[in-house]
């Protein structure tokens, strides 16, 4: 048990408590101490009963059994995998960015789903976490089932097939990758490479009552020792000491992986005129 309560606290905060409520929330529907009832996002019910709960509830909750319980585990890993890597990796020292990430990504999920009669939404939640994650980090190479290997910006579309295979809906995983996109194309790639406006930035009351190692290492007058667009970065497993130094924000993760990219397509390029 200690080695599962060891396990347990090495989660990155806000990873832990998602993992444990998307964990404890059908564990209460199956023991039926609630009503799964309750747990469903319900229009009618969210709307003219003022049953304000269930957006949260249906964000947490999927109906686990004998047909769908292999289904909620592969996604509960995704969950774990996934989120862990983006917040101990471009979000790093950073839980106010990541948790705004989290937050408008399920605020258009729900909306989605009020709109599409979407009762459960913890794949869609899942899926646009993951679909960030593999843009961040699209020319790495992953390995998934059968041994398969492809760069990491098709693994949500894979995942979605995945899914369908084993029991789950293409409407929840496109959902998901579709809000994924949405956030990551106005945080990352319309300011960035198509110059525009940036129509994202977190919120202060955020920046103010969430903790990070950047507030930490104002406060102890810890600064960066060169830029980090200088710097080569492994989006997938970029960590900082707490409070050493002002970790990278997501946006300068990005910026290195664009020039990166940039810098081996020349090379590429002078190495086929130099043969030719």
């Amino acid at each position: 048990m200690s080695d599962i309560g060891d396990w347990f606290r090495s989660i990155p905060a806000i990873t832990r408590y998602w993992f444990a409520a998307t964990v404890a929330v059908p564990l209460v529907g199956k023991l039926g101490l609630i009503s799964p009832a309750y747990f469903f996002l319900w229009p009618e019910a969210f709307l003219y009963r003022f049953q304000i709960w269930r957006p949260i509830t249906a964000t947490f909750y999927f109906p686990v059994g004998p047909g769908t319980g292999f289904l909620y585990l592969v996604n509960l890993y995704f969950l774990y995998q996934y989120s862990t890597r983006l917040e101990t990796g471009a979000f790093d020292g950073r839980p106010a960015d990541y948790l705004f990430m989290l937050l408008f990504n399920w605020i258009c999920i729900v909306i989605t789903g009020l709109a599409m009669d979407m009762q459960l939404l913890m794949i869609p939640l899942i899926m646009s976490v993951l679909y960030v994650w593999a843009q961040l980090n699209r020319d790495m190479i992953v390995s998934f089932w059968f041994g398969t290997r492809f760069k990491a910006c098709y693994l949500p579309w894979v995942i979605l097939g995945f899914n369908y295979i084993i029991g789950g809906s293409v409407i929840n995983e496109l959902i998901g990758n579709l809000v994924g996109h949405l956030y990551f194309f106005l945080m990352f790639r319309y300011p960035m490479d198509l110059g525009g406006r940036n129509f994202l930035s977190t919120p202060q009351f955020l920046l103010r009552n969430v903790s990070s190692a950047q507030d930490c290492g104002l406060r102890r007058g810890a600064g960066r020792k060169e830029p980090w667009s200088q710097r080569k970065l492994d989006p997938g497993s970029a960590t900082s000491e707490l409070c050493a130094e002002v970790p990278p924000s997501a946006s300068e993760i990005f910026l290195v992986g664009q020039a990166d990219r940039r810098e081996n397509t020349a090379e590429t390029v002078l190495e086929s005129s130099s043969i030719s």
